[in-house]
């Protein structure tokens, strides 16, 4: 085989080892990575559909429609907002009071999935890998669209409160996911100055989509959750791995 051949076979390799959808060319080595910023449900904690069939059920006791489909387009999204996002689009009597609808649909959501989640196991091999982020000097934080009430009735009962160097809620930010802000919330409290200092996982489009918008180092999909490869694959990433798990050996690689 020629040379030329033999290099254009190459080329056309390293050109196969990019990521399907990733963002841009591969870059330059920039700034040693600071922040791991995980998502809660379906990346840390598994995802056994506790939150569509509580949120589809909390809407219908008060006669808002939904579907499974509506609802899982919107996965990863503030739970409020996605509440609120069904009651705007209802037809309802004139005196109906649409702001306390909502928050009696969310209350009701929030104390049925906060029983739920009581039985609902870590993600395999999560607790490990956050610990080895911690030990190899990561700074690491969590973001997540379930409001502060949920998310530290998880965390409390896994014992999971010392990990976190930031615990960025629904209800801390104006407007959750695909907005950026949880995560610059996250870096915020970090002390990270630098987009470029920052790495995010999740599994969900809007995970990525966040992640996208906030221009961070990487933008790492995880398939352990609410969605499959491909539609992860549609949105704009840097990687995608089978779970957190893969994380410490991921940022070993020096991405």
């Amino acid at each position: 085989m020629s040379i030329s051949r033999r290099q254009s076979l190459k080329g056309l390799a390293a050109a196969a080892a990019i990521p399907q959808g990733a963002l841009g060319a591969r870059r330059t080595p920039g700034p040693a990575i600071r922040l791991v910023v995980l998502d809660v449900g379906g990346t840390i904690v598994e995802d056994r559909g506790s939150v569509p069939e509580t949120l589809r059920s909390a809407l219908g006791h008060h006669g808002v429609q939904s579907t499974p489909e509506e609802i899982g387009r919107l996965r990863g999204a503030s739970k409020r907002e996605m509440v609120r996002h069904f009651v705007e689009r209802q037809s309802l009597p004139a005196s109906v009071d649409r702001d306390k609808l909502v928050t009696s649909i969310y209350d009701e959501f929030t104390s049925e999935l906060i029983a739920a989640y009581q039985s609902v196991p870590a993600i395999a091999g999560a607790e490990n890998a956050i610990r080895q982020l911690r030990d190899s000097g990561y700074l690491v934080a969590t973001t997540t669209g379930f409001d502060r009430a949920i998310t530290m009735s998880i965390f409390r009962r896994l014992g999971w409160e010392q990990y976190f160097a930031a615990m960025v809620c629904s209800d801390d930010v104006a407007q959750g996911r695909p907005s950026p802000f949880m995560l610059f919330h996250a870096m915020e409290a970090a002390r990270v100055n630098s987009v470029a200092e920052v790495v995010a996982a999740g599994d969900t489009p809007l995970d990525l989509q966040a992640g996208t918008n906030a221009g961070l180092r990487a933008v790492v999909g995880v398939l352990s959750g609410a969605s499959t490869a491909e539609n992860l694959r549609r949105e704009p990433h840097t990687h995608i791995v089978p779970s957190v798990a893969n994380l410490p050996a991921l940022l070993a690689s020096k991405l």
